[in-house]
């Protein structure tokens, strides 16, 4: 059952239409547009989205939930058949990936996933558990945190902004993280 209490018939309908705006908005103009935007496309009043969404990580959180609940679920999924470093590298490649979605978006993922939906929870919990897992199997150094994950994701998002999709450079960026996070055997 969510915390969120039931909203009203008119509330539901502007949250909707104010999702749906922003959705459309940051994927035409990258996640910077101004709300001001958002509010007139949605047809509602800047006070009715701030009332809703008080910052603009809260709204991104908002339009990303849904990817970010798939990106865990699929992650979950895929993991029993990965190695704990290969299961490490397809999330931060997903997460990259997501994070590339609206351009601008990389500057905010720090503070959008910490806005509590369950998309952010749920990304971010499996996050921790892959650290874990790999810090465990000794192929991730013990003094990694998940927050440095977050930063990663942010540099490669952002390094990878204006590339062309079909040539990403994602997997070779975070194959050089993992290369440095990666705990040396002793020769």
């Amino acid at each position: 059952m969510s915390d969120e209490p039931a909203l009203r018939a008119d509330a539901k309908k502007n949250r909707e239409l104010i999702l749906s705006a922003a959705e459309e908005l940051f994927l035409e103009k990258g996640a910077g547009v101004p709300l001001e935007e958002v509010a007139k496309r949605a047809g509602v009043g800047i006070g009715t989205l701030y009332r809703r969404f008080p910052t603009r990580e809260a709204l991104l959180a908002a339009t990303s939930n849904e990817r970010f609940l798939s990106l865990a679920e699929t992650s979950r999924k895929r993991d029993p058949d990965l190695t704990p470093g290969d299961a490490v590298r397809a999330y931060l490649e997903d997460l990259a990936r997501n994070t590339s979605t609206y351009q601008s978006l990389a500057v905010s993922i720090g503070t959008v996933i910490q806005c509590g939906t369950p998309g952010c929870n749920a990304i971010t919990a499996e996050g921790r558990r892959l650290l874990q897992r790999g810090q465990e199997a000794g192929t991730i150094r013990r003094d990694v945190t998940y927050e440095d994950f977050i930063y990663v994701v942010t540099a490669i998002s952002i390094a990878i902004e204006n590339d062309d999709p079909s040539k990403s450079r994602i997997g070779h960026l975070v194959d050089l993280f993992l290369n440095g996070i990666s705990v040396r055997g002793s020769d």
